[in-house]
């Protein structure tokens, strides 16, 4: 009995194998949509990122060039000085202030 069973299973296993064979490549694509995507976000990336890339990266204020508060007789120089907690680490710096030399 159990022979016969297994035979008929084997048989059936054969034959569902063979019923499904693959049918010839079809000329469709299900993933063109999602590649045409990414490829078109990959253009509009470089596009914009090498427009970014060109520009010089600085821009002039009229507020850099100022001139000094009053005159020194050696000249000096606008800084800004760090601001420190009492453990003597930098947590923000100073507005900008003119130091004679």
């Amino acid at each position: 009995m159990k022979k016969t069973i297994f035979a008929i299973a084997a048989a059936a296993a054969i034959a569902a194998g063979t019923l499904s064979v693959p049918t010839p490549a079809a000329a469709r694509c299900h993933g063109c949509g999602i590649a045409a995507g990414v490829i078109g976000g990959l253009a509009a990336g470089a596009i914009i990122g090498s427009a970014i890339a060109s520009h010089p990266g600085y821009y002039y204020y009229e507020e850099y060039d100022a001139p000094p508060p009053y005159a020194c007789p050696y000249g000096g120089y606008w800084a800004r000085r760090p601001i420190r907690d009492p453990y003597g680490n930098v947590v923000g710096w100073s507005r900008p202030r003119y130091f004679c030399r």
